[in-house]
């Protein structure tokens, strides 16, 4: 029931900035009991990625967690790629891109704390001319796992 209105939840928030869910382009949000800090901390913890993400097999991050810093990502299944911090608010946001054929995959991640509770989001989306192939190829796939991924985050954050 929880995770049906949480679920429904993101659906109208989405919904009222806008942003409709698709393959291309989509979103999930949990509540947590852990501090915003403690989120943070696992996403800026790039080596440690693979611990919650169950698509990714290891994650590198080549210098200090700042825009413009390059990192590589090797997925259980597909090619290694590279990525970019392309946007950042420390300790609230940051969001990278991978390029892609064509086009690009934008993962934003952010943190909201209201009446003492953190809510955490992962938005995923596809850019460019290829953006509907990505979409269809791997967006499907990576929406489908996304509420496992975040599950496992709040998981770890609230050990």
């Amino acid at each position: 029931m929880n995770k049906a209105f949480l679920s429904l939840q993101t659906l109208l928030l989405m919904a009222s900035l806008g942003i409709a869910q698709s393959n291309t382009h989509f979103s999930y949000s949990l509540e947590t009991r852990a501090k915003p800090a403690k989120i943070w901390q696992i996403w800026s913890d790039v080596p440690n990625w693979q611990q919650w993400d169950t698509g990714l097999k290891s994650a590198e991050l080549l210098g200090a967690f700042a825009i413009g810093t390059k990192g590589k990502l090797i997925p259980d299944k597909g090619p290694k790629s590279s990525f970019i911090l392309t946007e950042l608010v420390a300790g609230k946001s940051y969001t990278f891109k991978t390029k892609l054929p064509l086009g690009a995959l934008h993962v934003k991640r952010y943190l909201e704390e209201k009446e003492g509770k953190t809510y955490f989001t992962h938005e995923v989306w596809f850019t460019g001319l290829s953006k509907g192939i990505f979409g269809s190829a791997l967006g499907k796939n990576y929406r489908r796992i996304l509420p496992e991924v975040m599950t496992r985050i709040r998981e770890i954050a609230e050990r």
